[in-house]
Protein backbone atom coordinates (compact mmCIF):
# COMPACT_ATOMS: atom_id res chain seq x y z
CA UNK A 1 0.00 0.00 0.00
CA UNK A 2 1.22 3.50 -0.82
CA UNK A 3 1.73 5.92 2.04
CA UNK A 4 -0.19 9.19 1.79
CA UNK A 5 1.43 12.08 3.62
CA UNK A 6 -1.18 14.18 5.41
CA UNK A 7 -0.11 17.82 5.13
CA UNK A 8 -2.94 19.33 7.18
CA UNK A 9 -6.63 18.95 7.91
CA UNK A 10 -7.57 21.16 4.97
CA UNK A 11 -6.92 18.24 2.57
CA UNK A 12 -9.98 16.43 3.94
CA UNK A 13 -12.08 19.60 3.81
CA UNK A 14 -11.18 20.08 0.15
CA UNK A 15 -12.54 16.65 -0.69
CA UNK A 16 -15.83 17.58 0.91
CA UNK A 17 -15.95 20.95 -0.86
CA UNK A 18 -15.31 19.25 -4.20
CA UNK A 19 -18.48 17.26 -3.64
CA UNK A 20 -20.65 19.88 -1.99
CA UNK A 21 -19.79 23.01 -4.01
CA UNK A 22 -22.71 23.44 -6.37
CA UNK A 23 -24.62 26.19 -8.10
CA UNK A 24 -27.99 27.16 -6.62
CA UNK A 25 -30.95 24.93 -7.37
CA UNK A 26 -33.53 26.05 -9.88
CA UNK A 27 -37.27 26.15 -9.14
CA UNK A 28 -37.31 22.40 -9.90
CA UNK A 29 -35.11 21.66 -6.83
CA UNK A 30 -32.83 19.23 -8.67
CA UNK A 31 -30.27 17.30 -6.60
CA UNK A 32 -27.57 17.32 -9.29
CA UNK A 33 -26.79 20.52 -11.16
CA UNK A 34 -28.40 20.60 -14.64
CA UNK A 35 -26.51 21.35 -17.84
CA UNK A 36 -27.05 24.89 -19.10
CA UNK A 37 -26.83 24.41 -22.86
CA UNK A 38 -27.49 27.99 -23.83
CA UNK A 39 -25.40 30.44 -25.80
CA UNK A 40 -26.83 33.53 -24.10
CA UNK A 41 -28.85 34.73 -21.12
CA UNK A 42 -31.90 37.01 -20.87
CA UNK A 43 -31.86 40.44 -19.23
CA UNK A 44 -34.86 41.43 -17.14
CA UNK A 45 -34.47 45.06 -18.21
CA UNK A 46 -32.36 47.41 -20.27
CA UNK A 47 -30.76 48.61 -17.04
CA UNK A 48 -29.75 45.09 -16.05
CA UNK A 49 -28.13 44.53 -19.44
CA UNK A 50 -26.22 47.79 -19.12
CA UNK A 51 -25.08 46.96 -15.58
CA UNK A 52 -23.93 43.48 -16.56
CA UNK A 53 -21.85 44.72 -19.49
CA UNK A 54 -20.45 47.52 -17.30
CA UNK A 55 -19.49 44.81 -14.76
CA UNK A 56 -21.38 46.68 -12.05
CA UNK A 57 -23.21 43.50 -11.07
CA UNK A 58 -22.54 39.77 -11.24
CA UNK A 59 -24.43 37.59 -13.66
CA UNK A 60 -24.30 35.70 -16.94
CA UNK A 61 -24.38 37.41 -20.33
CA UNK A 62 -23.06 34.98 -22.89
CA UNK A 63 -21.53 31.50 -22.50
CA UNK A 64 -18.30 32.64 -24.10
CA UNK A 65 -17.90 34.86 -21.02
CA UNK A 66 -19.43 32.68 -18.30
CA UNK A 67 -21.97 29.93 -17.72
CA UNK A 68 -23.33 28.38 -14.50
CA UNK A 69 -21.63 25.06 -15.30
CA UNK A 70 -18.22 26.58 -15.93
CA UNK A 71 -18.62 28.73 -12.82
CA UNK A 72 -19.26 25.67 -10.66
CA UNK A 73 -16.23 23.87 -12.10
CA UNK A 74 -14.01 26.91 -11.57
CA UNK A 75 -15.20 27.36 -8.00
CA UNK A 76 -14.26 23.77 -7.19
CA UNK A 77 -10.80 24.12 -8.75
CA UNK A 78 -10.15 27.42 -6.97
CA UNK A 79 -11.00 25.73 -3.68
CA UNK A 80 -8.86 22.67 -4.41
CA UNK A 81 -5.81 24.75 -5.35
CA UNK A 82 -6.12 27.39 -2.58
CA UNK A 83 -6.48 30.05 -5.26
CA UNK A 84 -8.41 33.33 -5.44
CA UNK A 85 -9.96 33.09 -8.91
CA UNK A 86 -9.93 30.98 -12.05
CA UNK A 87 -10.84 30.53 -15.70
CA UNK A 88 -12.01 27.48 -17.64
CA UNK A 89 -10.70 26.74 -21.14
CA UNK A 90 -11.59 24.46 -24.03
CA UNK A 91 -8.35 22.48 -23.65
CA UNK A 92 -5.28 22.31 -21.47
CA UNK A 93 -3.18 23.88 -24.19
CA UNK A 94 -5.64 26.77 -24.44
CA UNK A 95 -5.03 27.34 -20.73
CA UNK A 96 -1.25 27.23 -21.24
CA UNK A 97 -1.37 29.62 -24.18
CA UNK A 98 -3.85 31.90 -22.42
CA UNK A 99 -1.57 32.23 -19.41
CA UNK A 100 1.30 33.27 -21.68
CA UNK A 101 -0.40 35.46 -24.29
CA UNK A 102 -2.43 37.35 -21.69
CA UNK A 103 0.47 38.19 -19.39
CA UNK A 104 3.48 38.62 -21.67
CA UNK A 105 4.35 41.52 -23.96
CA UNK A 106 6.75 42.11 -26.81
CA UNK A 107 10.29 42.09 -25.46
CA UNK A 108 9.52 39.89 -22.44
CA UNK A 109 11.60 36.87 -21.57
CA UNK A 110 10.46 33.58 -20.00
CA UNK A 111 12.64 31.21 -18.01
CA UNK A 112 11.28 27.67 -18.30
CA UNK A 113 12.14 24.17 -17.18
CA UNK A 114 13.67 22.20 -20.04
CA UNK A 115 11.32 19.26 -19.50
CA UNK A 116 7.99 20.36 -20.96
CA UNK A 117 5.08 18.86 -22.86
CA UNK A 118 5.80 18.92 -26.59
CA UNK A 119 3.08 21.43 -27.52
CA UNK A 120 4.17 23.80 -24.74
CA UNK A 121 7.72 23.59 -26.10
CA UNK A 122 6.46 24.60 -29.55
CA UNK A 123 4.62 27.62 -28.16
CA UNK A 124 7.88 28.81 -26.64
CA UNK A 125 10.07 28.06 -29.65
CA UNK A 126 7.79 28.56 -32.68
CA UNK A 127 4.91 30.86 -31.74
CA UNK A 128 5.91 33.37 -29.05
CA UNK A 129 9.12 34.40 -30.89
CA UNK A 130 6.89 35.78 -33.69
CA UNK A 131 5.78 38.42 -31.20
CA UNK A 132 9.21 39.21 -29.80
CA UNK A 133 8.86 37.03 -26.68
CA UNK A 134 11.86 34.84 -25.95
CA UNK A 135 12.47 31.82 -23.73
CA UNK A 136 15.49 30.22 -22.08
CA UNK A 137 15.42 26.59 -20.92
CA UNK A 138 17.17 25.44 -17.76
CA UNK A 139 17.55 21.91 -16.36
CA UNK A 140 15.11 21.23 -13.55
CA UNK A 141 17.64 20.39 -10.85
CA UNK A 142 20.30 23.03 -11.52
CA UNK A 143 19.16 25.89 -9.28
CA UNK A 144 22.33 27.94 -9.79
CA UNK A 145 21.73 28.03 -13.56
CA UNK A 146 18.21 29.41 -13.07
CA UNK A 147 19.46 32.46 -11.22
CA UNK A 148 22.23 33.02 -13.76
CA UNK A 149 19.75 32.85 -16.66
CA UNK A 150 17.48 35.62 -15.35
CA UNK A 151 17.66 38.77 -17.51
CA UNK A 152 16.49 42.33 -17.06
CA UNK A 153 13.46 41.56 -19.24
CA UNK A 154 12.59 38.22 -17.61
CA UNK A 155 8.95 38.34 -16.57
CA UNK A 156 7.87 34.76 -15.93
CA UNK A 157 9.06 31.40 -14.59
CA UNK A 158 7.21 28.52 -16.26
CA UNK A 159 7.57 25.02 -14.85
CA UNK A 160 6.05 21.54 -14.97
CA UNK A 161 6.51 19.40 -11.88
CA UNK A 162 6.42 16.46 -12.30
CA UNK A 163 7.38 16.93 -15.94
CA UNK A 164 6.03 15.18 -19.02
CA UNK A 165 7.22 12.49 -19.55
CA UNK A 166 10.47 12.36 -17.56
CA UNK A 167 8.84 12.99 -14.15
CA UNK A 168 11.55 15.52 -13.27
CA UNK A 169 10.69 17.63 -10.22
CA UNK A 170 11.33 21.26 -9.37
CA UNK A 171 11.49 22.40 -5.77
CA UNK A 172 8.39 24.57 -5.48
CA UNK A 173 9.54 26.26 -2.30
CA UNK A 174 12.79 27.29 -4.00
CA UNK A 175 10.90 28.44 -7.12
CA UNK A 176 8.62 30.58 -4.96
CA UNK A 177 11.58 32.27 -3.31
CA UNK A 178 13.27 32.85 -6.67
CA UNK A 179 10.21 34.56 -8.14
CA UNK A 180 9.85 36.75 -5.03
CA UNK A 181 13.49 37.76 -5.14
CA UNK A 182 13.27 38.92 -8.76
CA UNK A 183 9.64 40.07 -8.91
CA UNK A 184 8.55 37.45 -11.48
CA UNK A 185 5.33 35.58 -12.26
CA UNK A 186 5.53 31.91 -11.25
CA UNK A 187 3.39 29.81 -13.60
CA UNK A 188 3.10 26.08 -12.75
CA UNK A 189 1.61 23.27 -14.84
CA UNK A 190 0.21 20.96 -12.16
CA UNK A 191 -1.48 18.47 -14.48
CA UNK A 192 0.47 15.38 -13.45
CA UNK A 193 0.21 15.91 -9.69
CA UNK A 194 -3.38 17.18 -9.65
CA UNK A 195 -4.58 19.49 -6.86
CA UNK A 196 -5.11 16.46 -4.63
CA UNK A 197 -1.39 15.63 -4.46
CA UNK A 198 0.23 19.06 -4.73
CA UNK A 199 -0.71 22.74 -4.38
CA UNK A 200 1.90 25.08 -5.93
CA UNK A 201 0.11 28.21 -4.69
CA UNK A 202 1.05 27.18 -1.14
CA UNK A 203 4.68 27.67 -2.22
CA UNK A 204 4.19 31.04 -3.90
CA UNK A 205 2.93 30.24 -7.41
CA UNK A 206 0.89 33.02 -9.03
CA UNK A 207 -0.81 30.71 -11.52
CA UNK A 208 -1.57 27.01 -11.66
CA UNK A 209 -2.63 25.34 -14.91
CA UNK A 210 -4.23 21.98 -15.58
CA UNK A 211 -5.12 19.99 -18.62
CA UNK A 212 -8.48 18.89 -17.21
CA UNK A 213 -8.58 16.34 -20.02
CA UNK A 214 -6.30 14.18 -17.89
CA UNK A 215 -6.89 13.30 -14.24
CA UNK A 216 -9.54 15.94 -13.62
CA UNK A 217 -11.88 14.18 -16.05
CA UNK A 218 -10.23 10.83 -15.35
CA UNK A 219 -12.18 8.77 -17.86
CA UNK A 220 -10.96 9.96 -21.26
CA UNK A 221 -14.29 11.58 -22.18
CA UNK A 222 -13.83 15.29 -22.77
CA UNK A 223 -11.29 18.01 -23.43
CA UNK A 224 -10.86 20.86 -20.99
CA UNK A 225 -8.39 23.18 -19.30
CA UNK A 226 -8.33 25.43 -16.27
CA UNK A 227 -6.10 28.12 -14.80
CA UNK A 228 -6.39 29.37 -11.23
CA UNK A 229 -4.35 31.80 -9.19
CA UNK A 230 -4.14 35.29 -7.81
CA UNK A 231 -7.04 37.56 -8.69
CA UNK A 232 -4.96 40.30 -10.33
CA UNK A 233 -3.41 37.79 -12.72
CA UNK A 234 -6.71 36.13 -13.46
CA UNK A 235 -8.31 39.50 -14.23
CA UNK A 236 -5.69 40.08 -16.94
CA UNK A 237 -6.27 36.59 -18.32
CA UNK A 238 -10.05 37.02 -18.21
CA UNK A 239 -9.90 40.07 -20.48
CA UNK A 240 -7.79 38.16 -23.00
CA UNK A 241 -10.02 35.07 -22.89
CA UNK A 242 -13.20 37.09 -23.20
CA UNK A 243 -11.99 38.65 -26.46
CA UNK A 244 -10.36 35.57 -27.98
CA UNK A 245 -12.92 32.94 -26.96
CA UNK A 246 -11.10 29.73 -25.88
CA UNK A 247 -14.21 28.82 -23.88
CA UNK A 248 -15.01 25.51 -22.20
CA UNK A 249 -18.39 24.13 -23.27
CA UNK A 250 -21.08 23.94 -20.56
CA UNK A 251 -21.47 20.19 -21.05
CA UNK A 252 -17.74 19.54 -20.64
CA UNK A 253 -17.70 21.80 -17.60
CA UNK A 254 -20.60 19.83 -16.11
CA UNK A 255 -18.74 16.54 -16.60
CA UNK A 256 -15.50 17.92 -15.18
CA UNK A 257 -17.25 19.34 -12.14
CA UNK A 258 -18.84 15.96 -11.42
CA UNK A 259 -15.45 14.27 -11.94
CA UNK A 260 -13.86 16.42 -9.23
CA UNK A 261 -16.19 14.76 -6.75
CA UNK A 262 -14.22 11.51 -7.18
CA UNK A 263 -10.74 12.95 -7.74
CA UNK A 264 -9.49 12.05 -4.26
CA UNK A 265 -10.51 8.41 -4.32
CA UNK A 266 -9.32 7.98 -7.89
CA UNK A 267 -5.90 9.48 -7.19
CA UNK A 268 -5.42 7.26 -4.15
CA UNK A 269 -6.01 4.17 -6.29
CA UNK A 270 -3.86 5.51 -9.17
CA UNK A 271 -1.01 6.07 -6.71
CA UNK A 272 -1.39 2.70 -5.02
CA UNK A 273 -1.30 0.86 -8.34
CA UNK A 274 1.59 2.97 -9.67
CA UNK A 275 3.66 2.36 -6.54
CA UNK A 276 3.27 -1.41 -6.82
CA UNK A 277 4.07 -1.40 -10.54
CA UNK A 278 7.12 0.86 -10.05
CA UNK A 279 8.57 -1.45 -7.40
CA UNK A 280 8.26 -4.41 -9.80
CA UNK A 281 9.78 -2.55 -12.75
CA UNK A 282 12.64 -1.16 -10.66
CA UNK A 283 13.99 -4.70 -10.26
CA UNK A 284 13.06 -6.13 -13.66
CA UNK A 285 16.08 -7.51 -15.61
CA UNK A 286 14.80 -6.24 -18.99
CA UNK A 287 14.59 -2.62 -17.85
CA UNK A 288 17.55 -0.23 -17.70
CA UNK A 289 15.92 2.37 -15.46
CA UNK A 290 12.49 2.90 -13.92
CA UNK A 291 11.28 6.25 -12.58
CA UNK A 292 8.52 7.06 -10.11
CA UNK A 293 8.64 9.98 -7.66
CA UNK A 294 7.96 7.87 -4.54
CA UNK A 295 10.37 5.09 -5.56
CA UNK A 296 13.41 5.15 -3.21
CA UNK A 297 15.75 4.93 -6.24
CA UNK A 298 14.18 8.06 -7.80
CA UNK A 299 16.87 10.78 -7.97
CA UNK A 300 14.59 13.39 -6.35
CA UNK A 301 12.86 11.08 -3.89
CA UNK A 302 13.34 13.40 -0.89
CA UNK A 303 11.95 16.37 -2.82
CA UNK A 304 8.96 14.32 -3.96
CA UNK A 305 8.10 13.45 -0.38
CA UNK A 306 8.56 17.07 0.64
CA UNK A 307 6.01 18.60 -1.75
CA UNK A 308 3.74 15.76 -2.89
CA UNK A 309 1.31 13.67 -0.85
CA UNK A 310 1.99 10.62 -3.02
CA UNK A 311 3.84 9.81 -6.22
CA UNK A 312 1.08 10.17 -8.78
CA UNK A 313 -0.22 7.79 -11.42
CA UNK A 314 2.62 7.85 -13.96
CA UNK A 315 5.57 5.46 -14.20
CA UNK A 316 8.26 5.62 -16.89
CA UNK A 317 10.94 3.10 -17.80
CA UNK A 318 13.62 2.50 -20.41
CA UNK A 319 13.60 -0.96 -21.94
CA UNK A 320 16.82 -2.61 -23.04
CA UNK A 321 17.12 -2.57 -26.82
CA UNK A 322 16.03 0.95 -27.68
CA UNK A 323 13.26 1.90 -30.11
CA UNK A 324 12.71 -1.50 -31.75
CA UNK A 325 12.37 -3.22 -28.38
CA UNK A 326 10.02 -0.46 -27.20
CA UNK A 327 7.88 -0.85 -30.33
CA UNK A 328 7.70 -4.62 -29.84
CA UNK A 329 6.69 -4.04 -26.21
CA UNK A 330 3.89 -1.67 -27.27
CA UNK A 331 2.65 -4.22 -29.80
CA UNK A 332 2.74 -7.02 -27.22
CA UNK A 333 0.41 -5.65 -24.56
CA UNK A 334 -2.87 -7.58 -24.51
CA UNK A 335 -5.49 -5.45 -22.80
CA UNK A 336 -3.72 -2.23 -21.82
CA UNK A 337 -4.51 0.73 -24.06
CA UNK A 338 -2.03 2.17 -26.54
CA UNK A 339 -2.80 5.88 -26.71
CA UNK A 340 -1.23 9.32 -26.30
CA UNK A 341 -3.60 10.28 -23.48
CA UNK A 342 -3.09 9.82 -19.73
CA UNK A 343 -4.96 10.09 -16.44
CA UNK A 344 -7.64 7.57 -17.46
CA UNK A 345 -9.32 4.83 -15.43
CA UNK A 346 -7.74 2.50 -18.00
CA UNK A 347 -3.99 1.92 -18.00
CA UNK A 348 -2.35 3.50 -21.05
CA UNK A 349 1.10 2.81 -22.50
CA UNK A 350 2.81 5.41 -24.69
CA UNK A 351 6.10 5.70 -26.56
CA UNK A 352 6.84 9.45 -26.17
CA UNK A 353 9.76 9.65 -28.63
CA UNK A 354 7.57 8.62 -31.55
CA UNK A 355 4.29 10.23 -30.46
CA UNK A 356 3.83 13.08 -27.95
CA UNK A 357 7.39 14.39 -28.31
CA UNK A 358 8.13 13.26 -31.88
CA UNK A 359 8.33 16.84 -33.20
CA UNK A 360 11.33 17.56 -30.97
CA UNK A 361 14.76 16.88 -32.42
CA UNK A 362 16.70 13.86 -31.21
CA UNK A 363 19.03 16.21 -29.31
CA UNK A 364 16.09 18.01 -27.66
CA UNK A 365 14.59 14.70 -26.58
CA UNK A 366 17.89 13.42 -25.20
CA UNK A 367 18.34 16.63 -23.19
CA UNK A 368 15.19 15.85 -21.20
CA UNK A 369 15.68 12.10 -20.91
CA UNK A 370 13.31 10.99 -23.68
CA UNK A 371 15.34 8.11 -25.08
CA UNK A 372 14.28 5.69 -27.85
CA UNK A 373 13.50 2.98 -25.32
CA UNK A 374 11.38 5.12 -22.99
CA UNK A 375 7.87 3.92 -22.18
CA UNK A 376 5.34 6.03 -20.24
CA UNK A 377 2.68 4.16 -18.33
CA UNK A 378 -0.40 6.02 -17.11
CA UNK A 379 -1.42 3.52 -14.45
CA UNK A 380 -5.17 3.04 -14.32
CA UNK A 381 -7.65 1.70 -11.81
CA UNK A 382 -7.76 -1.94 -12.90
CA UNK A 383 -6.63 -4.67 -10.52
CA UNK A 384 -2.92 -4.04 -10.16
CA UNK A 385 -2.08 -7.72 -10.60
CA UNK A 386 -3.63 -7.62 -14.06
CA UNK A 387 -1.66 -4.47 -14.96
CA UNK A 388 1.62 -6.01 -13.79
CA UNK A 389 0.90 -9.31 -15.57
CA UNK A 390 0.25 -7.62 -18.92
CA UNK A 391 3.37 -5.46 -18.72
CA UNK A 392 5.64 -8.32 -17.64
CA UNK A 393 4.37 -10.64 -20.39
CA UNK A 394 4.88 -7.86 -22.95
CA UNK A 395 8.46 -7.41 -21.72
CA UNK A 396 9.04 -11.14 -22.16
CA UNK A 397 7.46 -11.31 -25.63
CA UNK A 398 9.40 -8.27 -26.85
CA UNK A 399 12.87 -9.71 -26.18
Amino acid sequence: MVEFIQRDNSMQKKETRAIRTQIDNSLLHEHSAPVFLTSSFVFESAEEGRALFAEEMAGNIYSRFSNPNTSEFIDKMVSYENAEAGLAYATGMAAVFGSLAALLNKGDHVLASRSLFGSTHHIFTKILPRWGITCTYVDAGKSEEWEAAIKKNTRMLFIETPSNPGLDLIDLEWAGMLKEKHGLILNVDNTFATPYLQNPIDYGADLVIHSATKYIDGQGRVLGGVAVGKKERMDEMRFFARQTGPSLSPFNAWLLSKSLETLAVRMEKHCQNATELANILDKHPEIETAKYPFLPSFPQYDLARKQMRAGGGLVTFNVKGGYHRAARFIDSVKFLTVSANLGDTRTIVTHPASTTHSKLTEEERAAVGIFPGLIRVSVGLENVEDIIADITQALELSK
